[in-house]
């Protein structure tokens, strides 16, 4: 029977694991454990391999995999970035992502971080909380129809958020990709450049993956681009942002507000418990603390759609890649 471990299983991906084991009978073993230097012995045996984590791999790993005869590693996310691809081929390894999982999540989750900052949610449940139900300009907002949305990264989350802006709230929306997608320009009116794109924004968001020639894409000359009193949103990817940049921005009142459900420092806090210790990041502190910045530890895509379909993905180019020697969701 065919065998697969999975490293990084929280309990909302059992019932998936069940369910597709049983449908394909193979044999599943799982860890809450990420994979890493001390526990890779425990894969030989084994004819493949899933992770979920955001934790660098070092070339002990991949020479392990490969000494096991393992031929594949299925990462669970569209995010792939912390892999080093020129290990994996040097030992023959598949690297398999997890490319569309739930784009619908994300854009409704982005829509919603949106709407929070328009209309002055966290200052409003910060006056309600302390019995203080005066209605004040500072508590007043725009309606969504009158304001200007730039989308940075049109692809599969990017579309849905335009459409959703567009169409749903009767907003203008303005894009930037480097490769525009035509069939979109019904609600999307493209500009030819980021610059161009954020300029009279009102909401900017991203949605570009995470890379090499995206890191730090948001830097202080970009937030200069901005219109005054902007607000802005990630939930992409925390390298594509200049945090210090964006802090700098927010002080001088520049932005207005930012949402962020990633950020560069994320990498071992999200997500885990942090509860009763202190933050030895200065700055993932200060963030959570500001009352116009909306903090959320990565979980922009988390609903049940998605973690079925990450799991069941993931498994099934594995899967692929044991029978036929390779599959359609390899990255390298």
């Amino acid at each position: 029977m065919t065998t697969i471990k999975l490293f990084g299983v929280r309990p909302e991906d059992r019932p998936f694991i069940d369910e597709w084991k049983t449908k394909h009978n193979v044999e599943i073993e799982e860890t809450a454990e990420i994979l890493n230097d001390d526990n890779v012995e425990t894969v030989q045996g084994y004819d493949g391999v899933s992770i979920s984590q955001q934790i660098p791999l070092s070339e002990t790993v991949f020479q392990k995999l490969n000494e096991f005869g393992i031929k594949q590693l299925a990462q669970r996310s569209a995010g792939y970035d912390f892999l080093d691809l020129d290990l994996a081929r040097k030992y023959d390894i598949i690297i398999t992502n997890v490319p569309s999982y739930s784009p619908r999540s994300i854009a409704e989750y982005t829509v919603m971080q949106a709407l929070n900052l328009v209309r002055k949610t966290p200052a409003l449940q910060t006056k309600t909380a302390n019995y203080d139900f005066r209605w004040e300009p500072s508590i007043m907002s725009r309606s969504i129809q009158d304001l200007t949305v730039a989308v940075i990264g049109i692809g599969r989350i990017g579309s849905q958020v335009a459409e959703i802006f567009a169409k749903g709230f009767n907003a203008r929306v303005v894009g930037y990709d480097l490769e525009p997608d035509d069939a979109l320009s019904e609600f999307v009116d493209y500009q030819s450049s980021l610059e161009e794109a954020v300029r009279d924004a009102d909401i900017v968001t991203v949605h570009v993956p995470g890379s090499a020639d995206n890191h730090y894409l948001f830097n202080d000359n970009v937030f200069k681009a901005f219109k005054e009193g902007a607000y802005f949103i990630n939930c992409a990817r925390g390298s594509v942002v200049e945090t210090q940049a964006l802090l700098t921005h927010l002080d001088s009142g520049h932005i207005a507000g930012a949402a962020l459900d990633t950020y560069e420092g994320e990498k071992g806090l999200f997500p885990s418990d942090q509860r009763g210790t202190e933050l030895q990041d200065d700055t993932l502190v200060h963030l959570i603390e500001r009352p116009d910045v909306l903090v959320s530890p990565h979980i922009a895509f988390y609903t049940d759609a998605a973690v079925k379909n990450l799991i069941v993905d993931a498994l099934v180019a594995t899967l692929q890649v044991i029978q036929t020697g390779d599959t359609p969701f390899r990255v390298n």
